[in-house]
């Protein structure tokens, strides 16, 4: 699978885009600031329904427009299809699919997969818990449409259960209701907790190999799944918490509060790993969802790369760059010389200078 091409229409600092990509190496350089990071923004959007900035849709509108659209052309088992996007300040996203409009955002997933590795996902070993539930979830949102059914509806219910939470406060006799919800919050939970305890097992046997040969066989890696709660036991802790919850107006237990350790050579390197043993780590999570998304859908995805290189020492941007050659990528830079000094083959430049996108000859 691979993008064909891609228009913006008043898409962040867009008045108006057309590009057509090569099916190997897109690079886009040019200064910070100049929107090389929107174009790709914009693939995942529109593959994804969401930003990987986690910006809503009236920030992906320009300033001075109401509504912005995106039409993306992609390419799956030698079939073009045209995603058509409308991103609206005050009412929800349009989605068309070849011209007939989509009701729910999981008709979208699976058409295209994408990879996006950006400076941020570096910090993601040592950041806090979300941004590793929010790696899980990305991940297999576009990997399992019923993933993404379960996680919406524990989302909801999640949300009803804290609301109910917050009003049993002035009303205690809504106390009694809490079992309703409970009931649903356990079952949408037990699901999304075994499909992440999956997920785990089976990126964990794809970043053994590839963190092993980074390290030059030197460091052994694990992740390990740490959920909030076991899920044989998600009702009776969620019972026990109840009084708990109440008195703090929220959930305290469930999928929602999940982690997950990254251990090298049985050392836990959130807490105390080296920064280059985080950021190696990082590089082999991210390109380990490359061939997870090979094993899952027999295709390689498209990999957005946004100025990750500046971020990596000579012998991780070497590594990363032999392991892309056969897949579509697109590559944010300010600049092409570590691509010239390293001989990589670029299929297509894009110079990008305040929102407008040239292709040197």
């Amino acid at each position: 699978m691979y993008i064909e091409s891609i228009e913006l229409k008043n898409y962040r600092n867009y008045n108006s885009l057309a590009l057509e990509f090569d099916k190997g190496t897109n690079i886009f350089y040019g200064d910070n600031a100049q929107g090389k990071t929107n174009i790709l923004e914009a693939a995942y959007l529109c593959s994804t329904t969401k930003s990987h900035r986690g910006s809503k849709d009236r920030e992906l509108i320009k300033f001075d427009a109401d509504e912005a659209h995106i039409r993306m052309f992609v390419n799956k088992d030698g079939i073009s299809r045209k995603i058509d996007m409308h991103l609206k300040k005050s009412k929800p996203k349009g989605i068309a699919i070849d011209g007939i409009p989509i009701r729910k955002a999981s008709e979208l997933f699976g058409l295209l997969n994408i990879v996006f590795f950006s400076p941020e996902d570096l910090n993601i070993i040592k950041n806090g818990p979300g941004e590793r539930r929010r790696f899980m979830d990305l991940e297999l949102c576009q990997l399992d449409k019923l993933y993404l059914s379960n996680l919406s509806s524990y989302n909801h219910v999640l949300n009803q259960r804290n609301k109910l939470l917050k009003d049993i406060a002035f009303q205690e006799s809504l106390k009694d209701t809490l079992e309703i919800w409970d009931e649903q919050f356990v079952q949408y939970g037990r699901e999304i907790i075994e499909t992440r305890r999956r997920f785990i097992d089976e990126i964990n046997g794809i970043m053994e190999k590839i963190h092993s040969s980074i390290t030059g066989n030197r460091e052994k890696i694990e992740l390990v799944y740490e959920p909030s709660v076991p899920d044989e036991n998600f009702y009776q802790e969620l019972s026990k918490n109840r009084e708990k919850d109440c008195r703090f107006k929220q959930t305290s237990v469930g999928p929602h509060r999940d982690d997950f350790s990254v251990k090298v050579n049985g050392i836990d390197i959130r807490r105390y790993g080296s920064q280059g043993q985080q950021r190696t780590a990082a590089l082999s999570l991210k390109l380990s969802e490359i061939y997870m998304v090979k094993k899952v859908i027999k295709d390689m995805p498209v990999l957005l790369l946004d100025d990750v290189l500046s971020e990596l020492d000579s012998n991780r941007q070497n590594y990363l760059l032999n392991s892309i050659s056969h897949v579509q990528t697109m590559i944010t830079c300010t600049g092409l010389d570590d691509f010239i000094d390293k001989r990589f083959h670029i299929n297509k430049i894009f110079k990008v200078i305040d929102g407008d996108v040239f292709c040197p000859s």
